[in-house]
């Protein structure tokens, strides 16, 4: 593939609701430039973008997916993201390494949750954008109301550039207000013709606002604007480029991905009206021993900073590492320095991604998008860099995952596998946790939702050949006591030969919270000779572990050990020992015992609209309310929530608000069980141990 300058590269990430339309329209963008010979297609599962096994089988993207398409002697790389809430963490990757967004739109659905959450994402990161309206062509579209959706959530600046002939079932193609000529789209060809006599009157009349938005970006077009003159055809397109690239203008386009309609003329507009990689400005890091900033051109002159936004597991090629040079030219065959984790790494061939494809290439200039196989110690979020200056690029902050299940394989003796393969997943997405629960002793894993899990189940199976289940975790509670107890513990057997003696007295008392286990040695006159005491506070450790009244360990108990008796043939130390663990179980339970489980501090963001829902939820799931707090047309609700009501919060949230709140979970404290929630958590622990 010919390489291109930087200043002729484009980085575009495609972001939208689930079933916008968003595959179909990088594959009808690809065919177009010429990138593929056919029009690939999500319900056949053909495409060159959603080729992994499960998008094919559930018709969904669910990683992001890289392809250049070259056209008009430039290169826009493509970035399909997901639409799926659960797979929001490749959004965000792909538009950290992205320079331009196009938002599609669906033109039957108009604004949808995910448009909204991939809008936001694209303003997190100041990233200009146009829309596309896609699927004009399907029955009960209607442009004019999707545009007026757009406009009433994110203003003035939203302004159409192309205006449809005809919707639904008499869509036939499109009206061009920046060149003001019509297109007529059939069998995939496109003919340039005059524009509709029933249009004329909206042609005008949005074309008008066109104008006046575009020269509201520059004071001299203001002016001559305001004076009644008229724009000339390069003014306008130029002030549209510009005006876009700096946020000031948001141009809604239109058109049908399944008839290719529109594609060619959307290509255009990311040509012109979003930017070059240079003309972001210059790329910011730090040297990482001195934390002083570093800032470079993106230029190849530069020397070189590259950000590794994705890893992914090739089955030919093994683990394949996807980056963007920022500055300089990254080579085949060469030695860059990993500053992230301080280590060289020897690239060797350099690759361009189309899909599954991989295109080699002998090197890469800032500002393109690559990949390179067989790293030793890169990971997603990691720069690479020359060894002779050091810098470190900003990471990619992913979401936190925030729904946990624990995993068991379905059949014995197939934990290794699951770990091996566990370990393989964790490379790929950062928005995907593992975990070994001491308390409980499961492994539980954790990720964006419901889906997210089942695919990583499913490609346990497919990938590892690995079955296994997901269930809801247990609860790490623990135990302790209230009250305090003095008892005996005495062990004595005889049967023949040497027998078994150990006699103790312990004293038990609470600790405050987060205390955890105090042993105190209060013998006098030798009752328990000295060399028998660790063996009483061994047995006393073991049960702390093992649990006396659920099987949960204890905690926030002093054991004093303050008399005994032994027998001068007899003692030994694991019948001390076992006269401790007898001691401490029934002492245990005569000092008012109590369960604890976690309670967390929970942090919900939601539109105001659904603020009461949310607390009403909350209260329902034992929560304290600590305040609430607006910020930008949100609620930011803050409560302490016991951890047993929460493993499914993310799917209930998801639920109450249309997928529109987001949450965060920290670990706070332990506190006391109430009554009959700790009867039923003992029963069915009695049930599970008998």
């Amino acid at each position: 593939m010919k390489q291109y300058a930087t200043d002729k590269l484009r980085n575009v990430a495609l972001v939208a609701h689930g079933g916008a339309g968003k595959t179909s329209l990088a594959e009808a963008l690809l065919f177009r430039s010429g990138a593929t010979k056919r029009l690939g297609s999500v319900d056949e599962g053909t495409t060159i973008l959603d080729y992994d096994s499960e998008e094919v089988k559930r018709k969904i993207s669910i990683a992001t997916s890289v392809a250049p398409a070259e056209w008009k002697n430039h290169r826009i790389n493509l970035l399909d993201t997901p639409g799926y809430f659960d797979f929001a963490g490749e959004v965000i990757g792909s538009l950290r390494v992205a320079d331009g967004v196009v938002v599609v739109v669906c033109a039957t659905n108009g604004v949808e949750v995910g448009t909204e959450k991939g809008w936001a994402y694209a303003d997190d990161y100041e990233l200009p954008r146009l829309v596309f309206v896609n699927k004009l062509e399907r029955e009960n579209a209607d442009f004019f109301k999707v545009l007026s959706e757009l406009q009433e959530m994110y203003g003035s600046q939203v302004i159409p550039i192309q205006l449809p002939i005809g919707q639904a079932e008499d869509f036939k193609g499109i009206v061009d207000l920046v060149k003001m000529k019509a297109l007529l789209y059939t069998d995939g060809k496109v003919e340039e013709t005059d524009i509709p006599a029933e249009l004329q009157s909206d042609v005008e009349t949005y074309r008008e606002a066109l104008v006046e938005a575009v020269a509201v970006t520059d004071d001299e077009l203001a002016m001559k604007y305001l004076e009644g003159e008229v724009l000339e055809q390069d003014e306008l397109e130029e002030a549209l480029g510009k005006g876009t690239k700096a946020r000031q203008i948001i141009p809604v386009l239109c058109g049908s991905a399944s008839a290719v309609a529109g594609v060619d003329t959307l290509m255009d507009y990311c040509v012109q009206c979003l930017p070059a990689p240079n003309e972001i400005g210059t790329v910011k890091g730090v040297e990482p021993e001195s934390g002083e900033e570093i800032v470079l051109d993106q230029s190849a002159e530069e020397s070189l900073s590259a950000l590794v936004y994705k890893t992914m597991a090739d089955p030919y090629v093994g683990r394949l590492t996807l980056f963007r040079v920022y500055s300089g030219v990254l080579k085949s065959d060469s030695q860059v320095y990993n500053s992230t984790r301080q280590l060289d790494e020897r690239i060797g061939q350099v690759f361009l991604i189309k899909g599954k494809e991989q295109i080699p290439v002998d090197s890469v200039v800032a500002g393109d998008l690559a990949a390179v196989a067989k790293l030793q110690g890169t990971t997603t979020g990691d720069t690479l860099c020359a060894k002779n200056r050091v810098i470190k690029l900003p990471p990619v902050e992913f979401p936190k995952p925030s729904l946990t299940m624990a995993i068991q394989p379905k059949t014995k003796g197939d934990e290794e596998k699951i770990a091996s393969g566990l370990n393989r997943l964790l490379e790929e997405d950062p928005t995907f946790t593992v975990e070994r629960v001491t308390e409980t002793g499961q492994t539980v894993v954790a990720g964006m939702g419901d889906m997210h899990l089942e695919i990583v189940a499913s490609r346990l199976a497919s990938k590892f050949g690995v079955e296994v289940e997901l269930t809801v975790p247990k609860v790490p509670y623990k135990e302790t006591i209230k009250g305090k107890a003095e008892l005996e513990g005495k062990h004595k057997k005889q049967s023949g030969g040497r027998g078994q003696y150990g006699h103790v007295f312990i004293r038990m008392e609470p600790l405050p919270a987060g205390s955890g286990f105090e042993f105190v040695d209060d013998i006098f006159g030798g009752a328990v000779p000295r060399q028998y005491i660790p063996a009483v506070e061994k047995g006393i450790v073991e049960t702390l572990d093992e649990g006396v009244l659920a099987g949960y360990p204890v905690v926030d108990v002093k054991v004093t050990l303050y008399d005994g008796s032994y027998h001068s043939v007899d003692s030994s130390e694991m019948a001390f020992k076992i006269a401790a663990s007898m001691a401490f179980k029934k002492g245990f339970m005569d000092a008012q015992p109590i369960l604890l489980e976690p309670i967390m501090n929970i942090e919900v963001t939601v539109p105001d609209a659904y603020m009461g829902d949310i607390i009403g939820d909350l209260n329902k799931k034992r929560g304290r309310i600590l305040g609430m707090e607006p910020t930008n047309g949100l609620q930011i609700i803050r409560a302490q929530v016991p951890q047993a009501e929460l493993f499914r919060y993310a799917t209930d949230l998801r639920s109450i608000t249309q997928g529109r709140g987001s949450f965060t979970m920290t670990f706070d404290h332990y506190e006391e069980v109430p009554s009959n929630i700790a009867e039923q958590v003992i029963a069915e622990s009695q049930e599970e141990t008998a």
